[in-house]
């Protein structure tokens, strides 16, 4: 008797359109939530130093920030974003659908729940590492307007503020806070890309949800509440010492951890989640965004290309 023939996976897209659909997806989301990712970086610096809170709310700052800046104020560092978007999502994204094809099933069915979280781990600290150059002109771009005038930095885009920071701090400041840039990429990917995932194929068994935008979006806003939950104490810090200052040769903080006491210490526990509405804010509709536009892109490739 002869044997099944064995299931034939899938067609798929080759692995560099899986790249360039992830940098395209998340550059498109940034686009849409460069001034929400401004507001959560001054709340994040807010109170920094032992300094009171400069601002209340989210609210307040993005009054702030609109009063004292104008409305290009709230695009400040849209350059930077986007370059962290070409180099960091399009790896951790690109890298995360490589792995997941290649440890699928072989008729395409997804791996286990844990298998995808050390996917999105591995994902996210690869891009955290690309993209942290990006991440730190970013910070600061975005942080140069609550400084009095004589304090700012100024730099004009995001490939002045890489040159400058190269030539007067060195090419090491680039990769500054790489380590808890990519401690936070792991949180956030295990969280994101995993929840993401699992939500989704939560809600298309419920059998209430197609493959859709709608079943996209509720993914999508169920995984930013999560990633948002787990890796506000991580932003923090990352946040923290990628705009820090060196004064007379001594740093403002020696480390993640001393970040982590300081902040506790001066400003209360739970200021580890300070803004937490902010955060989200910018992480839900970014992470809503990101995955339409990549299930969209992925869909009009498959419908385009493979589908004769």
């Amino acid at each position: 008797m002869a044997a099944a023939p064995a299931a034939e996976r899938p067609k798929t897209s080759p692995k560099s359109i899986k790249f360039l659909f992830g940098g395209l997806a998340g550059m498109g989301a940034t686009v849409f939530v460069q001034p929400l990712d401004l507001v959560k970086n001054r709340m994040q610096l807010s109170g920094a130093g032992a300094k009171g809170r400069e601002y209340r709310t989210s609210l307040h700052a993005l009054g702030s920030i609109l009063r004292h800046e104008g409305l290009r104020g709230v695009y400040t560092g849209l350059s930077a974003g986007l370059l962290r978007q070409a180099t960091y999502t399009t790896t951790r994204l690109g890298i995360y659908s490589v792995l997941l094809e290649r440890f699928g099933g072989p008729d395409g069915t997804p791996p286990p729940f844990l298998a995808k979280a050390a996917m999105g781990m591995t994902a996210g600290a690869a891009g955290a590492f690309v993209g942290t150059p990006a991440e730190v002109a970013l910070i600061r771009m975005t942080a140069d307007g609550r400084l009095p005038p004589g304090e700012r930095r100024g730099y004009r885009n995001v490939f002045d503020a890489l040159v400058r920071m190269a030539r007067e701090e060195g090419v090491l400041t680039l990769w500054r806070g790489c380590i808890p840039t990519m401690a936070r990429a792991v949180v956030v990917n295990a969280a994101q890309l995993a929840s993401y995932s699992q939500s989704k194929q939560f809600l298309l068994d419920s059998g209430h949800f197609r493959d859709d935008i709608l079943c996209h979006f509720c993914a999508s806003m169920i995984s930013g509440l999560v990633t948002t939950a787990a890796s506000m104490p991580v932003d923090i810090v990352k946040t923290r010492i990628q705009n820090m200052r060196t004064v007379d040769g001594k740093p403002e903080y020696r480390n993640g951890l001393d970040v982590l006491v300081k902040v506790v210490r001066y400003e209360g526990f739970f200021s580890l989640w300070k803004g937490f509405t902010p955060y989200y804010a910018r992480l839900g509709p970014h992470t809503v965004l990101t995955f339409i536009f990549l299930e969209q892109m992925n869909k009009w490739y498959q419908r385009l290309f493979l589908s004769a």
